[in-house]
């Protein structure tokens, strides 16, 4: 019997503001001395009162806008009351029946798969577990967090670890969140259910505190395989709550799940609603960006790059950035054919040795030295036979280090290409008096012996042969 999965994610997102949700302690989740960053508002000491970071708010209107929701004209916050250790104030102040944004949509390869909710709460403390007990660290307790809840569209773990990518994606060209996994500031949750019906929805089990892409895509295929063995057997699924065991790749039971009432929702009487202008909407939406689906059709439009090169550049952004504004300097009336030529050229160049020489450092960085005029000076004087590839690679690596112009290092180090024919012809006679074996062997019908001549002839002109014009030469002298 053939079974279908359905996929929801909760995505929790630390959003990035100056301070707290609701007081003016500093957002500063990485600080390093545990409990510093507190006060008796986010400790939920009794007699104080929250305010509203505003701030915050308006970040989770910006998110719903990038992704197609209604905004909530009115809205209040509610208290989410439950015990565990990290949760200060015994409850959670949250949002439940009125989320800032609702009915939304991504859309993943043509695919919309819709977004139920975004609304903005405040998040927990941190546990750290040692040998004999467990420590509390209070800085992270009430740092503005959004989360995003899909319906059940997802019908595989690879489409929802795109979603998920593409999300994050979408909140760092926003510049809401930094959204890095690794530290926590976004954290997944997926929801799975199986069905002998494609409309259909099964028994939903809830997989836990997702830290990384692969996370999502291996703890979803795991437990879509774990289901169907249970359904195969005859067995009822559970609803529950599992957790993701990296190590041995596997789910495992952590509770039975809780539902909506028993959380005791009820409106935060500290707090005034929430009431939305129209204005305010306009005037974020007016702030938002060129998105990365936008973006990867212009990049295809205007310059004709493949989808790998067009990705390259818009999950980089400064990187994409930096390779307009190399595109910008050439001239833009040249005919298309020398232009789109300069284009490729330079993309090349970009992602094969800039991006090797560049590792993990950013083109937009005070160490960054290499101007875009410059380097399209440098991919200019490629594209007309100035220099060679590999003198191309000497040259880039100096404007690195340097930030001088291609030309400046040329000149200074004599590395233009040899276009004279009686200097290439010489060198060229040099190379065959000194490799008679490669020239027999090259008579002999070794192609090979061809391209080992015509290194030798690179190797004494120091790389500055034209190449082109000592393949020709070569030929000659060889009777081709």
């Amino acid at each position: 019997m053939e079974y279908y999965p359905k996929i929801g994610l909760e995505i929790h997102v630390e959003l990035k503001t100056n301070s707290k949700m609701f007081c003016s302690c500093k957002n500063d989740p990485d600080e390093r001395h545990p409990n510093v960053n507190i006060c008796p508002v986010c400790l939920g000491h009794p007699g104080t009162l929250p305010v509203i970071n505003e701030e915050a708010v308006k970040k989770v209107i910006k998110v719903g806008l990038a992704l197609n929701c209604q905004i909530s004209t009115y809205s209040f916050f509610e208290r989410k009351n439950y015990f565990y250790p990290d949760l200060p104030k015994g409850y959670q102040i949250s949002q439940y029946k009125t989320p800032l944004c609702k009915n939304g949509f991504l859309e993943i390869d043509g695919k919309k798969i819709r977004i139920q909710r975004i609304h903005l709460e405040e998040d927990t403390g941190r546990l750290i577990h040692e040998k004999d007990c467990s420590l509390v660290d209070f800085n992270r307790a009430g740092i503005p967090l959004m989360e995003l809840v899909t319906e059940p569209d997802i019908e595989s773990p690879k489409e929802a670890r795109k979603f998920a990518e593409e999300l994050q994606l979408i909140l760092r060209y926003l510049n809401v969140s930094d959204a890095d996994m690794e530290k926590g500031q976004m954290r997944i949750e997926a929801n799975v259910s199986l069905s002998t019906k494609k409309e259909k929805l099964g028994t939903k089990v809830e997989i836990k505190n997702l830290n990384s892409f692969k996370a999502v895509e291996k703890s979803l295929e795991y437990e879509i395989e774990r289901q169907k063995e249970i359904l195969r057997l005859r067995k009822k699924i559970t609803q529950q709550t599992r957790g993701w065991d990296p190590a041995r790749e596997i789910t495992f039971l952590q509770r039975e799940k809780e539902y909506a009432k028993d959380y005791r929702y009820f409106p935060e009487p500290d707090l005034p609603p929430l009431e939305i202008s129209e204005e305010m909407i306009e005037k974020i939406k007016a702030e938002i960006p060129e998105l990365p689906q936008k973006r990867r059709e212009r990049l295809k439009r205007e310059y004709n790059l493949d989808e790998k090169s067009v990705e390259i550049f818009v999950r980089n952004k400064e990187f994409g950035h930096y390779f307009e504004e190399v595109v910008s300097e050439f001239e833009l009336r040249l005919e298309p054919e020398r232009l789109q030529g300069l284009i490729n050229l330079a993309k090349n160049y970009l992602i094969s040795d800039l991006l090797g020489i560049l590792k993990s450092a950013s083109v937009e960085g005070e160490d960054f030295l290499i101007t875009p005029e410059n380097f399209a000076k440098f991919i200019t004087l490629i594209y007309d036979g100035k220099i060679s590839s590999k003198i191309a690679k000497m040259v880039l690596e100096e404007m690195f280090k340097t930030g001088k112009s291609p030309s400046e290092i040329i000149e200074e180090k004599n590395l233009f290409l040899i276009v004279n024919e009686k200097e290439i012809e010489k060198v060229i006679e040099e190379v065959l008096k000194e490799n008679q074996k490669a020239v027999e062997d090259f008579k002999k019908g070794k192609e090979t012996a061809f391209q080992f001549l015509v290194g030798q002839v690179m190797r004494k002109t120091r790389q500055r042969g034209n190449p082109s014009l000592i393949n020709k030469i070569l030929k000659e002298k060889l009777g081709i």
